[in-house]
């Protein structure tokens, strides 16, 4: 038996209420049908016990109600509400009015609606009213509701609108209208990032040709090419309002840009962004930054991670033993430092990831590292694209874009095993300045793709990043489901124990068992 996990004191309610049913049934037994008095005497006494039956049976339901408790028996839980929209509900900090006009024919619409009476209980603060538009029109017509399955949900005279049938919906419906102020998340463009507006997706699959991105190997959809789409929409699920930023056409990051994201940039910054993005900053700004493999970071740019912190190392993290799948350049995090953005994370995995190291941060900011590799791992050098190499082209006289020296190097190749820095979180007064800025810098931009996003808990860490950068860390976390194809998730260390248990400890196991047999009967 599966339930939503009722308190102690409500199950004593429950468990009294059986045992006093029971009393009363017994003592039922006992009384005498008739009582050989005069005619008023048996009258009185008949009386006297129909209203003390009717009397326990008030106080017995009564009490019932006031200590409800919800049980759920099916196995799927289908009866109640996610653990992240029971969440929000207890996390309400004032009265919100909730009214859902469903459709009475719709099985889903029924479903919704007794799961939000049961969040209505959950916390007094939330008044439900749930209305058949079919049965009571007029009160559809006062809301200016048209279509079924909406929830109208109001509180200090902000409303908002949600249509469906899904509880979680309905929960980032009320955080929408409890917040305050408007949050902007502006995605940087024009160096090769993901694109903000790429609505398809693709999924990665393993088959017998290994990893590959071809229409071959990727058979659920087609995809063009990489986009960061899903985490547009699950930013606008948040209430979030997104739209794209072009840096190199303006001289700043505007004022009303809550956080900055750049997802994965190819080429280089003008030194121009990159003092914008320091001045940004430095009034207070919030940034993720996913500065992947491909990516160099030019010497202003590398001025801002220094005062971070931080240095990005033109490396790939190889990691045998905490790795995705049977890849080992995709590696996976189980354990994190403790901070707001992973409180709620699991397992989080990043392909070709690149590591950075960690350097007196200036004064006034504290850094913290947020991802971190095994103690197996150990990063590769990786030669950067010959284009995208400004300070040593300049340096010989060649001018942006030449590339590298003849005989430039790279890194020392030989590999050193140890924990990596992949990620770190930085918050404080840049330069002295009078408002704290906050920043997260991760050295993959991949893990944030369509194709990525969905799995294990990738979606969890950068919608913890975005709460974070917003400032709304104490804030509930709920997350819109994202829709994939079903597909089982292992890492490496899985497989193996799969296979060495399928594929050698049960056959040697029939084997032993075979012969122990073969030894007794002989």
């Amino acid at each position: 038996m599966e339930h939503d996990g009722p308190d102690l004191g409500t199950l004593l309610w429950g468990a009294g209420w059986l045992v006093a049913t029971l009393v009363l049934f017994v003592a039922a037994l006992g009384l005498p049908l008739q009582l050989r008095r005069p005619r008023w005497q048996a009258r009185l006494y008949g009386l006297a016990v129909l209203l003390a039956g009717l009397g326990a049976a008030v106080l017995a339901n009564l009490a019932l109600t006031l200590h409800d408790a919800h049980i759920d028996l099916t196995r799927e839980q289908a009866y109640t509400p996610s653990a992240a929209a029971m969440q929000a509900i207890d996390a309400l900090p004032q009265e919100v009015s909730l009214t859902y006009f469903y459709r009475g024919q719709d099985a889903e619409a029924r479903r919704t609606r007794d799961l939000l009476q049961v969040m209505a209980r959950r916390n007094p603060l939330l008044k439900v009213t749930v209305v058949d538009p079919d049965r009571e029109p007029s009160l559809a017509r006062r809301q200016s509701i048209q279509i079924y399955n909406a929830a109208v949900i109001e509180t200090d005279g902000r409303r908002v609108l949600v249509q469906g049938t899904d509880e979680t919906e309905i929960a980032l419906g009320i955080q929408r209208a409890l917040r305050r102020h408007s949050i902007t998340a502006c995605f940087l463009e024009g160096h090769g990032e993901l694109p903000m507006d790429n609505f398809e997706y693709h999924t990665h699959l393993e088959g017998l040709g290994g990893h590959s991105h071809g229409d071959a190997a990727s058979q659920v959809v087609e995809m063009p090419g990489h986009g960061a789409g899903r985490l547009r929409r699950a930013l606008e699920a948040q209430g979030y309002d997104v739209r794209r930023l072009l840096l190199a056409l303006r001289p700043e990051v505007p004022a009303d840009c809550t956080l900055l994201i750049d997802a994965s940039p190819r080429t280089t910054f003008l030194p121009a962004e990159s003092l914008a993005l320091r001045a940004y900053l430095r009034r207070g700004g919030s940034a993720l930054l996913l500065f992947d493999l491909g990516f160099v970071v030019e010497p202003e740019l590398a001025r801002l991670l220094d005062a971070l912190g931080l240095r990005a190392e033109q490396q790939v993290v190889v990691d045998p033993l905490s790795h995705y799948s049977t890849d080992p350049e995709m590696v996976a995090v189980t354990g994190y430092d403790p901070h707001p953005v992973t409180r709620a994370v699991s397992l989080t995995f990043y392909p070709g990831i690149r590591p950075f190291t960690l350097l007196p941060p200036q004064a006034g900011l504290e850094v913290r590292p947020l991802l971190s590799s095994s103690r197996d791992s150990y990063a590769r050098p990786v030669a950067p694209v010959p284009t995208r190499v400004v300070e040593e082209a300049e340096e010989a006289g060649a001018g942006p874009g030449a590339g590298p020296r003849a005989g430039a190097k790279v890194a020392d190749a030989t590999p050193r095993a140890g924990i990596r820095v992949l990620g770190v979180a930085a918050e404080g007064r840049l330069d002295g300045a009078e408002r704290p800025m906050r920043a997260i810098v991760i050295g993959d931009g991949d893990f944030a793709s369509n194709s990525f996003l969905p799995y294990m808990a990738n979606s969890d860490l950068l919608l913890g990043a975005a709460r974070w950068l917003a400032r709304e860390e104490r804030q509930a976390a709920v997350a819109a489901r994202i829709p994939v194809a079903p597909l089982v998730a292992l890492t490496g260390r899985q497989l193996t124990f799969i296979f060495v248990l399928t594929v050698l400890l049960m056959p040697l196991l029939a084997v032993a068992l075979g012969g122990i047999v073969w030894w007794r009967r002989r």
